[in-house]
């Protein structure tokens, strides 16, 4: 089989698996497409893209362009004349006139089973709505949002106290076998397209501030769910003395109690249990405004009398 000329398309640490995949495979990387260094952290400083420092370990050329319309952008991707685009987490959607550039156009790796949570957060939206299964989708990229023929697709399961953070990781290894696994299939003339189902489709916007709040009177599996799907950034949140305080590690229990939502109704050592609409809420890290992350027995020094305290 005829390795592929491929051009890849990425931006954050989800994508470096896939890259560090085809860097190791018979294919040829032309080059490394990715967002401009933007500025970061308290002191503004500078910051390359995860996918530009790998780029550059490898000595790849690296291709940086504010949009993909970018004209000078485009002329340089037909000279470098790829067979293939291949997309994991660009960031930017790829015009008509790049898609028409190489002969294969461009495949894009989508951590969901699509037409399930298309958009910008299907990671976070899956453990937030309560899903036990996700997966990867490797799709042919069309001029529409995630919505382009199903190449392969790979599900598994969510377990019970997987945060986004840890199903992050796991989707990443699993999308860079996947990568490998479809270019193979098209190489070899078995790959099989299936169309999307647009009536199936449900959508995962980009995360918001106000996304994290935590409602007290909900039940506590579903507030559970908020948190871990939140963990670790941007944090599911509540009020403590006026403070902002996330939260993290949680379990429930099914017990009813007698306490107004968001009251604390015990804190021990390492945990505290907090009353909801349903249930009770079990939580063992937390996070205070302005301070770091700190299992509960580190925390409860400075507030040693939380219980009684209503949250929110």
């Amino acid at each position: 089989m005829k390795p592929y000329k491929i051009l890849f398309f990425g931006t954050p640490e989800f994508a470096l698996p896939s890259l560090k995949a085809l860097i190791d495979s018979p294919n040829e990387i032309l080059g490394v497409v990715t967002q401009p260094d933007r500025p970061k952290g308290r002191g503004r400083k500078l910051t390359p893209p995860p996918i530009k420092l790998l780029a550059q370990k490898y000595n790849l050329p690296i291709y940086q362009p504010e949009t993909a319309r970018d004209k000078v952008f485009l002329k340089q991707v037909q000279q470098l004349r790829p067979d293939l685009l291949v997309v994991v987490a660009f960031g930017q959607f790829l015009p008509k006139a790049l898609l028409e550039i190489p002969p294969l156009g461009g495949i894009n790796l989508h951590p969901s089973l699509l037409p399930k949570y298309r958009g910008a957060a299907p990671i976070n939206w899956a453990i937030i709505n309560g899903e036990t299964m996700t997966g990867i989708s490797i799709i042919k990229i069309s001029l529409r949002m995630d919505s382009g023929d199903i190449l392969f697709q790979k599900a598994i399961p969510i377990e019970p106290y997987e945060t986004a953070g840890e199903l992050h990781d796991k989707l990443a290894s699993l999308g860079a076998e996947a990568l490998l696994e479809t270019i193979h299939q098209m190489q070899s003339g078995t790959i099989i397209s299936i169309p999307q189902d647009d009536s199936l489709a449900t959508y995962a916007p980009k995360l918001q501030k106000e996304d994290g709040v935590i409602h007290w009177d909900m039940p506590a599996a579903d507030i559970a769910n908020l948190i871990r799907g939140l963990d670790p950034s941007p944090g599911a949140y509540t009020y403590l003395d006026g403070k902002l305080l996330k939260l993290f590690r949680p379990k429930t229990i099914s017990v009813s109690v007698d306490a107004p939502p968001g009251s604390i109704v015990e804190a021990t050592n390492d945990e505290i249990k907090i009353a909801t609409g349903q249930g009770i809420l079990l939580i063992k890290e937390v996070q205070l405004q302005g301070r770091k992350r700190l299992p509960l027995k580190e925390f409860i020094k400075g507030y040693p009398c939380l219980k009684g305290k209503k949250l929110g």
